[in-house]
Order: C-alpha cells, then sequence, then structure tokens
C-alpha cells in the first residue's frame, strides 16, 4: 500500500528543531515571561537582519500584520487599497478591518502576481496604497509599482505571507516596499505551531506606530494614547521561529531543488503548464502550481491516490460570497479563467525524488484518464 504524500510534512519539519524548541520552551516556562519575553526581542532582531531593514514587529497573525501596516500609515475610512483578485481573503479582509476600500486588478496569467499595467486603470486620486502579493514564493515587480504609487503619492505595503526569503533583483522581499506584512503560520516556509505573523519596515517612525497599535495604543503601562488592540507575537512561538530561522535558508535550497525535479519530470507533459519565474526574481517556492484542464476532477484523482495536492486559490475575491460587491463575473478574467486550472503540488523541503516520482506519475494518470 502507498503511504500517503501529503501537500506539506510539518512532522518532518518538527524532527530537526524539536530539542532546540523543546529547550528554548523549557527557558520561557522557567522564567514565567509568556508575553513579550526576550525570545521576542530577539526574534525581531534576527528576522529583521534576515530581511534586510532595521525593524521587526511581531504580531499575533498575518491578518493583523497587514491591517496594522495600514493603520501606521494612516490609512482608513476614504481611502482605497489597490491588490490582486487572486489573492488569500486575509489581503482584502484587512484593508476593509483598517476602514480602508479595497479596490481589485487582475494578475500576470504565466506568474499569477499582480498586473502592474493594469494598475493605472484603477489607481486614482483615492488610492492611498497599492499592496502587491508576492504570490507563491516569487516576488512581484515592486520596482515597476514604484512610480506608479509614487504618481498616486500611494505606499507599497508588501504582503510577504508566502515569500520568506525570496529575492528580487537581489533584495529580499519584505525590504522592497515601504512596509510589509507577512505571516508565520505553520504551513509557510518559516511557520509557527500556531498563528503568527510580523510587520517589517524601514521606517523606525512606522515600526513604533505598529508596536503601539498593537499593544492597545500603550507606550507603557496602564498609559493609552490612541485606541489600539491586542496582536503581539506570542513568545512561544519566537522560540520555535528563531530555531526555524536559523535553516530557512537550507530549507529554501531545498524547495529549489524540488521545483527543479519537477520541472524535469514534467517537462513537455501534454496537459500539464508548468509555473514560471519571472526574470529578476529568485522564488522560494512556498507552493509549486501547475494548471490543467478539468482539474477539480485531476485533483480527485489525486486524492484516490493518496496525492495530497490542493488549490490555493478556487475563487478570486470577487466571486467570494463576501466580496462579491467587488466586481462581477468577467472583471478579472485572468484571475478567474486560471482560478479553475492551477493545481498545488506537494512540496516541502524533505520531499524525497522518489516521492516527487510518485505525485508525477499519479498526475500524468489524472490528466489523461
Amino acid at each position: 500500500m502507498n503511504i500517503p504524500i501529503p501537500l506539506v510534512d510539518l512532522a518532518a519539519q518538527h524532527a530537526q528543531v524539536a530539542g532546540e524548541v523543546a529547550e528554548g520552551w523549557a527557558a520561557v516556562l522557567e522564567r514565567t515571561a509568556f508575553v513579550g519575553g526576550p525570545q521576542v526581542a530577539a526574534f525581531e532582531s534576527e528576522f529583521a537582519e534576515y530581511v534586510g531593514v532595521p525593524h521587526c514587529v511581531g504580531v499575533g497573525n498575518g491578518t493583523d500584520a497587514i491591517e496594522l501596516a495600514l493603520r501606521a500609515l494612516g490609512i482608513g475610512p476614504g481611502d482605497e487599497c489597490v491588490l490582486p483578485a487572486n489573492t488569500f481573503i486575509a489581503t482584502a479582509e484587512a484593508v476593509v478591518r483598517a476602514g480602508a476600500t479595497p479596490v481589485l486588478v487582475d494578475c500576470v496569467e504565466d506568474t499569477g502576481l499582480i498586473d502592474v499595467a493594469a494598475l493605472e486603470g484603477v489607481v486614482t486620486e483615492r488610492t492611498a496604497a497599492i499592496i502587491p502579493v508576492h504570490l507563491y514564493g516569487q516576488a512581484a515587480q515592486v520596482e515597476l509599482i514604484r512610480p506608479i504609487a509614487d504618481r498616486a503619492r500611494a505606499m507599497i505595503v508588501e504582503d510577504a505571507a508566502q515569500s520568506q526569503g525570496a529575492r528580487r533583483n537581489g533584495r529580499t522581499t519584505g525590504s522592497l516596499g515601504d512596509i510589509a506584512a507577512t505571516s508565520f503560520y505553520p504551513g509557510k516556509n518559516l511557520g509557527a505551531y500556531g498563528d503568527g505573523g510580523a510587520v517589517m519596515t524601514a521606517d523606525a517612525h512606522l515600526a513604533e506606530r505598529v508596536r503601539l497599535l498593537g499593544q492597545h495604543g500603550s507606550p507603557s503601562k496602564y498609559v493609552h494614547t490612541e485606541i489600539g488592540f491586542n496582536s503581539r507575537l506570542d513568545t512561544l512561538q519566537a522560540v520555535v521561529l528563531s530555531a526555524k530561522l536559523r535553516r530557512l535558508e537550507a530549507w529554501n535550497d531545498a524547495r529549489r531543488l524540488a521545483a527543479q525535479r519537477y520541472g524535469k519530470l514534467l517537462h513537455e507533459v501534454p496537459g500539464v503548464t508548468l509555473p514560471v519565474v519571472a526574470d529578476g526574481n529568485e522564488p522560494v517556492w512556498h507552493l509549486y502550481v501547475v494548471r490543467v484542464s478539468d482539474r477539480d476532477a485531476v485533483l480527485e484523482r489525486l486524492h484516490e491516490k493518496k496525492i495530497g495536492a490542493g488549490v490555493h486559490y478556487p475563487f478570486p475575491l470577487h466571486l467570494t460570497k463576501a466580496f462579491e460587491h467587488l466586481g462581477a463575473c468577467g472583471d478579472f478574467p485572468v484571475a478567474e479563467r486560471t482560478a479553475g486550472e492551477i493545481l498545488s503540488l506537494p512540496l516541502f523541503p524533505e520531499i524525497t525524488p522518489d516521492q516527487q516520482e510518485r505525485v508525477v506519475e499519479a498526475l500524468v494518470e489524472a490528466v489523461n484518464a
């Protein structure tokens, strides 16, 4: 009987850091510094250095990270934030929670990244931010977005939740815009053992604003200068993240090798369109996303063979009930068409060549069934 191949193997990753995490957690328990312990500050410093920015503020999750970034910029009611239609709902959700209005734009077919050329048609005097999403582990073309943002006097807020360690033209995502948000959800390239997130920026004032807003608008205990909310990175999660961060480059390299193997195994396989890497990008392959026709049937056949494939994401934002007011069917044709074709194959640092061969064998059979 074939052993199931998961989409992501978190157990294999945990085995590599288990001893270090246990030791770190024991230190936290001994000191009982469960909120705001020294491990949080240590991780913030380590991750800021890794990204290449002076400031990192740990927060409760990736959605909060985007919202706090927007609030720190003073973005709220009356403002518009432009973002791609093909992203996880959290990107738009954070805009609404900040009081601003999301405005959608289509994606580029070969990469799924935000269509920079389409921005000119939607950016207006009300545009306060453009939020490029670094999708599937590769960076959006932020340097091409910059002049558009500058003309509109808008800020660039990176959604870097899927791209920890990815680089564009030699620069790490999280350092490309004015401020950036990331998620440490367990399945990310750098994942915690629960929810977590961070905001990164080169601007000391913005970092200070994020930290203030994320701790009840309080610069010191029982002093509250404004209304904020509670969103802080847990000390136990900071221990996990520091242990994993020390291994992230090696894990990302392993993901790149796995992506290369998929590329060779699937080269010229009829009915399977391979992912494309944009010029200037060094991706980290958070996901390996191919495109196939009759995707749902293919996915079902893979699951029958115990292959843990997935879909990221099956519906563009405007085709969800929550955001149906942002557009009608046909408004974002590329995002709509590709949403019915995209298929995420199992990929994690520990995946073996034999496992990938099984995945490809099952995929070819499923496509040709």
